[in-house]
């Protein structure tokens, strides 16, 4: 490895010392800016590659470089208006389509790769690229393959399996949940008391379901408090992440969407919990792709019920970004409970290690002071500071053949070892709360910061 990068810097240094002899050598500052762009060199060959079109402004190769170096930086609207360009003049306009086929793929614009892709191999089916073309789906003959409803497929090809979302009936309740108090009092009024009061709120028109919207620092219970209240009544349990939605194929993402959501209504009553919901459903105005807009449009309507209807299915997300997050989906009727979930207190957080040492050998725990002198600490960083303690003690019991009980002592020093994560957090989130915070959506925050 070493020697091959000394010979690489030593070839590179003999081609800037010819050109500094003979700097209007076409020829010569093409491979020159060739070779910087095969070493990996992309700054400094965009540079040579743009200093050649000055000396001679129709070069093919310079400008099939140029588009080159631009698309292993990522600048893929750079690329493309130079292989637009290229592609009305060139005589052998190969390469070209292969790199725009390429481009297309990465962008989500299937149907335009398949294309491009097309186009390059009938040019010079010696280029012909296995790997992409088998992303594209694409078979060794380009007539064998089509493109349907967006999405490339091969005429042999089964149609994708919809997600495999297993439902969970959850035997954990509020009571196994350390402190939330008043989160857990919202979302009894919310989703639990609409099913175990069914008569009394269709007294007053209230459906069963709704969404409830769940941020605040990572580690701090939104999964565990969502898995908790579908254990409080009963129902289903659906933790959806983004790799059960996201597919590579254009139009397939919605559909998985759709799978969610038809499997939680056949379920009902069932709870329906996204993490990491801003992965789905980020601002559209930040999206350079159409079909992440689908998606959330897609979302959207599913959240609506507009096909189905969604009685009975109680939607949870969490996120630990709402800044994100698109606002449509703070709309009533959507998300329309959207609730800060702050790091526990001291007494939630003597709860959480009451939990949490449940099982183990212990001496008598002074959890009222573990709780009071482990402030901003997440549950995520309450049980890592368990972890800490118990590694020790196990460590011990190697060593004396005699296993000991946990002390406050240990989980003092356990405490020491961990540092607060959420304070992070609280870093970003008070700029947002300061900045953006249109309609007082992050007045919670604010308050909690005591601002």
């Amino acid at each position: 490895m070493a020697e091959n990068a000394d010979s690489s810097r030593e070839a590179l240094e003999s081609l800037r010392e010819a050109l500094r002899l003979s700097p209007q050598n076409v020829p010569l500052r093409l491979h020159y800016a060739q070779s910087l762009l095969n070493f990996g060199f992309y700054p400094e060959a965009e540079k040579e590659f743009k200093h050649l079109l000055t000396l001679d402004a129709q070069h093919e190769q310079a400008k099939l470089g140029l588009a080159s170096t631009f698309y292993q930086q990522g600048k893929n609207s750079h690329a493309l208006v130079i292989l637009e360009d290229l592609l009305k003049h060139s005589r052998n306009p190969a390469r070209a389509h292969l790199l725009q086929a390429r481009l297309f793929y990465r962008s989500g614009e299937i149907e335009q790769a398949v294309r491009s892709y097309h186009d390059a191999i009938e040019a010079d089916p010696s280029i012909a690229d296995s790997e992409l073309s088998v992303r594209l789906g694409i078979r060794a003959q380009p007539e064998q393959s089509e493109v349907v409803e967006g999405r490339v497929r091969n005429s042999w090809e089964e149609p994708p399996l919809a997600p495999d979302t297993t439902i969970e009936r959850p035997k954990i309740k509020f009571q196994d949940v350390g402190g939330m108090e008043q989160l857990k009092e919202e979302i009894r009024m919310k989703i639990i008391h609409p099913l175990t009061h069914a008569d009394l709120y269709k007294t007053y028109g209230k459906t069963i379901g709704g969404g409830i919207l769940m941020y605040g620092p990572p580690g701090c219970g939104k999964t565990y408090l969502a898995r908790a209240t579908a254990g409080e009544i009963a129902a289903g349990f659906m933790a959806i992440g983004i790799n059960d939605v996201l597919d590579m194929w254009i139009g397939q993402s919605e559909r998985n969407l759709h799978d969610v959501f038809e499997q939680a209504r056949d379920h009902k009553p069932c709870v329906l919990f996204f993490d990491e919901v801003d992965a789905l459903g980020a601002s559209r105005s930040d999206m350079r792709q159409s079909a992440g807009r689908q998606l959330i449009n897609q979302f959207l309507s599913e959240l609506d019920g507009v096909q189905s209807s969604n009685d009975g299915v109680l939607i949870l997300a969490a996120t630990n970004a709402p800044w994100h997050l698109d606002s449509a989906f703070r709309r009533p009727g959507r998300f329309d409970r959207i609730l800060f979930v702050p790091p526990p207190d001291a007494p939630a957080r003597a709860a959480i290690l009451r939990l949490m040492c449940k099982g183990k050998p212990l001496e008598e725990i002074d959890y009222d002071h573990l709780g009071r002198k482990t402030e901003n600490f997440s549950g995520a960083d309450l049980k890592a500071v368990l972890d800490i303690a118990v590694e020790k003690k196990l460590r011990d019991a190697m060593k004396d053949g005699i296993p000991k009980p946990l002390t406050t002592k240990d989980l003092m020093a356990a405490a020491g070892q961990v540092k607060p994560s959420t304070k992070e957090w609280f870093a970003t989130a008070r700029n947002y709360a300061l900045y953006s915070n249109q309609g007082g959506v992050y007045d919670d925050i604010l308050k909690y910061l005591k601002m």
